[in-house]
């Protein structure tokens, strides 16, 4: 048997890799199926955002004299309700698809290692492999008032019965940013508080778009949070430091402050300083037999990435001998638009870029300019694609597959055949046509 601890994104494709090449599993997860992705993350962004887009969608309407009433509010305490019911069955697909993939018995509990011996809820028992896929959990800061009420987690929202009205979110990554967005077309006055820069090396012009979709948010740069204050609630926060301190009022607080590797579980294998669990290019442990993957393991923390270590730790455990590759990842950002990037590598390379076409869900941006961004750079040499950046409707999209072009070898002459389907947000295969045209008149020069 081989024992899976933890159901997320790189457990559960672990389990049903192993089960469908015969291999008893057990699958022991504490909670539903699905992991932080669906239950606290990636599901929660996109419900949320759906709502936010709709209404910012609705407004653009409305200013344009085509929708002859303003859009209604939201309600919060409903949305999330409802929100819950289709995680809910989203977790009941989940289990039946991993149990239909062969013989994996998924166990409700907790799942432990103690160096070679695993347990369940405190019972050791016998694996002759065990993988663990224990997920990350928020960075909580340890500052006054941080147990104040209102103030949350991705993984606590629920706890807001209502949306406040002035909400301070703490954290200056792509989580503060989509949080921020959503919130404030809900109708909140939010304040992103950020320890150092926002939204820290992302490619200048996306950024420009970023900071374009979310004005009206207030983002306050090396405002690290110092203090929450309040009479049984939040109902202020104290940012910067020692003789610097400004307070702002704030009814709740959204804690965007990172994540963190959830190991207090995982006992023997060696770990590094923030308690990630080590593994070489095979995803194994420093104990043979004992693998690890996903967020435990440490940064990213991106699901995609959890779910090829996942399979890569898979496949070494079936014997077939797999190296996991962390060339070109690409990733996202959800605000009006999708933001989506991914690089292969630095060098000489050459570069454009111009605003994104107008399509499905961009067409009625055109009056304010607001289409978004595409960006596409290539080795001046031979012509591979080496990175981009896009923000549109479905840039998501177009970044996966280029991602994937791109750790393939494409190079911009392969793009002379590429057909594509009409009308889209995609500029990125015109661009890449553009560019392969502009290095071909360069080299004809003397």
């Amino acid at each position: 048997m081989i024992l899976v601890i933890g159901g997320g994104p790189a457990g559960r494709l672990a389990a049903m890799r192993l089960a469908r090449a015969g291999r008893e599993v057990t699958l022991v997860e504490r909670g539903g199926l699905g992991g932080q992705c669906l239950h606290h993350g990636c599901m929660v962004v996109c419900a949320l955002s759906d709502v936010a887009r709709t209404l910012r969608y609705a407004r653009t309407l409305h200013g344009l004299g085509i929708l002859d009433r303003e859009p209604p509010g939201v309600s919060y305490g409903r949305l999330i309700a409802e929100m819950g019911k289709i995680q809910a069955t989203i977790t009941r697909v989940l289990d039946e698809e991993t149990r239909s993939s062969g013989p994996v018995t998924v166990v409700r509990g907790e799942g432990s290692l103690d160096g070679r011996t695993p347990s369940i809820d405190g019972k050791p028992v016998e694996a002759e492999a065990v993988l663990a896929a224990t997920g990350s959990r928020p960075v909580i800061p340890r500052v006054e008032g941080i147990d104040l009420p209102g103030v949350v987690t991705a993984h606590t929202l629920p706890a807001w019965k209502e949306l406040p009205a002035r909400i301070a979110v703490a954290g200056g990554g792509v989580m503060a940013a989509e949080f921020a967005h959503i919130f404030h077309a809900f109708g909140a006055e939010v304040t992103i508080l950020a320890r150092s820069t926002f939204l820290k090396g992302l490619d200048p012009h996306l950024m420009k778009q970023a900071l374009r979709e979310l004005e009206g948010v207030e983002i306050c740069e090396h405002s690290p949070l110092s203090r929450i204050e309040g009479s049984g609630r939040a109902e202020a926060v104290v940012v910067g430091g020692e003789g610097r301190e400004r307070e702002m009022a704030a009814d709740g607080v959204f804690l965007a402050t990172g994540l963190t590797p959830n190991s207090g579980m995982i006992h023997g294998p060696e770990k590094g300083s923030q308690g990630e669990v080590l593994v070489d290019d095979h995803m194994q442990t420093s104990i043979p037999g004992v693998y690890a993957a996903g967020d435990v393991t440490g940064p990213p923390y991106l699901t995609p990435v959890a779910r090829m270590e996942g399979l890569v730790a898979a496949d070494n455990i079936l014997g077939r001998e797999r190296l996991m590759d962390y060339r070109c990842i690409p990733q996202s950002l959800t605000l009006m638009n999708e933001f989506a990037w991914c690089s292969l590598e630095d060098g000489p390379s050459a570069g454009v870029g111009c605003p994104s076409p107008a399509g499905p869900f961009s067409f009625w941006a055109v009056p304010s300019g607001n289409t978004g961004y595409t960006g596409i750079r290539a080795s001046p040499g031979d012509g591979r694609i080496l990175s981009a950046a896009l923000a549109s409707p479905g840039a998501a999209i177009v970044a996966s597959y280029l991602s994937f072009l791109m750790r393939t070898g494409c190079t911009v002459q392969d793009f002379d055949e590429f057909l594509e389907v009409h009308p889209t947000t995609d500029g990125a295969f015109s661009l890449v046509r553009y560019l392969e045209e502009w290095m071909r008149l360069r080299e004809r020069e003397p």
